[in-house]
C-alpha cells in the first residue's frame, strides 16, 4: 500500500479496515486536491475567480430520511428515536462498514486530520477518509485545521468514511435506499455512502456534538451564526437554512466568529467549525461583499452554472438546485475573531422564513 503525505507517526488506513487500497494520500494541500480533482473528475472546472466548481450529481442536498444512528447499549436510552433519529442495528453497521471497505480495495483514498470546536477545552479530533479529492477539500475548508506539529502526533477520536461511489443494496445493507449516513457513537465512526453531497460530513459532526456536548460536557450546542462588535459584544443569529445566518454574520463592521454551528459555555461562545458553507443563490458583490470575495482559489463551489461560453459563475442560475453552495476556510473572510471564540452573547436574533406572513423576517421579543 502506498501511503504518502504528512501524517502522524505510525498512522495507517489499515487500522480502519482499509488494507487493500491502492494508495492513501494524507493531508494534501488545497492546491494538490484541486489538481487531483481536475485530473480525476469529469464534471470539475476552475471558475474565473479561481474557485473549484463541482457537481454533487444525484444529491444536491442532505437526505434526512437516510440518516441513521446505531442503536446499542450506549444509545438505546440516550437518543430520542423517531423520524429524525432512525435506529440502525450494530450488526448491520459492521456488515455495511466491511462492504464499504471492500469496495475501496484497489482504489485511492484521501485522508485528512482535522478537528472540531475552537475552544480547546472541547476539541474533538477527526480523521476524514474520502473517496473523492474534492470531498477532502471540503473537509479541509469546513473543519478546523491542525498545525504541522499537531499532525505529527495526531490522535483521532472520531472517523468519517465518505464513499459516494458505494451504492447500498437496501435488502442486504438494511438501508432505506442506496444512499446512507450512519453514526456509530460506540465505535465513533460516521459512515457515508451513495451521496456526494459534502454537507453530510458537516452535519454528521454536528450530530455527534449535539449528543456529546450537552450530555457529557454541559455545553449548549446551537445551529446559529455569531459575530462580535468593537465593544466586544457578541450577537448570535438563529434560523433555518436560508434565513440569513451567514449573510448577517458576515458584517464588515463586526468580526465573524462563525456562520453556522456554535457552543455556548459558562463563559464563551465558540465555533465548531473552521470554515463557512454559504448559500450562493443570487449572490452579488453589492449585497454580500465579504462572501463574494471569499469565493476564490481554494474555495469549493457546488452545483453552480456558468454564463454560456465563459467560466464566470451565474449565481442567478438555479437550474441544478437552489441549494448552490460555497465552502471556504473562515480566514477567507478578512474580518474574523482568531481563534473563533467570543464572550457570552449580548444580543440574540431569531431569523424566520415564514411563508404565511405571520412573523416578520426579524422579531424583537420582550423579556416579560
Amino acid at each position: 500500500m502506498n501511503e504518502t503525505g504528512i501524517k502522524a507517526e505510525n498512522a495507517t488506513v489499515a487500522t480502519l479496515g482499509l488494507k487493500n487500497v491502492a494508495a492513501a494520500y494524507w493531508n494534501l494541500t488545497p492546491s494538490e486536491l484541486v489538481e487531483e480533482t481536475l485530473l480525476t473528475t469529469e464534471e470539475a472546472y476552475l471558475a474565473d475567480n479561481g474557485a473549484l466548481v463541482v457537481d454533487t450529481l444525484e444529491f444536491k442536498g442532505r437526505s434526512p430520511k437516510d440518516k441513521f444512528v446505531v442503536k446499542d447499549e450506549k444509545t438505546a436510552d440516550t437518543v430520542w428515536w423517531g423520524d429524525v433519529n432512525n435506529p440502525f442495528e450494530p450488526e448491520k453497521f459492521d456488515r455495511l462498514y466491511n462492504r464499504v471497505c471492500a469496495y475501496l480495495g484497489g482504489k485511492e483514498v484521501y485522508v485528512r486530520d482535522a478537528y472540531a470546536c475552537a475552544d480547546p477545552r472541547y476539541r474533538l479530533n477527526i480523521r476524514v477518509v474520502t473517496e473523492l479529492p474534492w470531498s477532502n477539500l471540503f473537509a479541509n475548508n469546513l473543519f478546523l485545521r491542525p498545525t504541522y506539529e499537531e499532525i505529527l502526533s495526531f490522535d483521532p477520536e472520531w472517523t468519517i468514511l465518505c464513499v459516494p461511489g458505494y451504492l447500498a443494496d437496501k435488502e442486504v445493507d438494511g438501508t432505506r435506499q442506496h444512499n446512507f449516513t450512519v453514526v456509530n457513537f460506540t465505535k465513533k465512526v460516521i459512515l457515508i455512502g451513495g451521496s456526494a453531497y459534502t454537507g453530510e460530513m458537516k452535519k454528521g459532526i454536528f450530530t455527534i456534538l449535539n449528543y456529546i456536548l450537552p450530555q457529557e460536557k454541559g455545553v449548549l450546542s446551537m445551529h446559529c451564526s455569531a459575530n462580535v462588535g468593537k465593544d466586544n459584544d457578541t450577537a448570535v443569529f438563529f434560523g433555518l437554512s436560508g434565513t440569513g445566518k451567514t449573510t448577517l454574520s458576515a458584517d464588515p463592521n463586526r468580526r465573524l466568529i462563525g456562520d453556522d454551528e456554535h457552543g455556548w459555555t459558562a463563559d464563551t461562545v465558540f465555533n465548531f467549525e473552521g470554515g463557512c458553507y454559504a448559500k450562493c443563490v443570487d449572490l452579488t458583490k453589492e449585497k454580500e461583499p465579504q462572501i463574494f470575495d471569499a469565493i476564490r482559489y481554494g474555495t469549493l463551489l457546488e452545483n453552480v452554472n456558468f454564463y454560456d461560453g465563459t467560466r464566470t459563475v451565474d449565481y442567478t442560475d438555479t437550474t441544478k438546485t437552489e441549494n448552490t453552495r460555497a465552502a471556504y476556510p473562515i480566514d477567507f473572510i478578512d474580518n474574523i475573531v482568531t481563534p473563533s471564540v467570543g464572550p457570552l452573547p449580548k444580543n440574540i436574533f431569531f431569523l424566520t422564513a415564514d411563508a404565511f406572513g405571520v412573523l416578520p423576517p426579524i422579531s424583537k421579543l420582550t423579556t416579560g
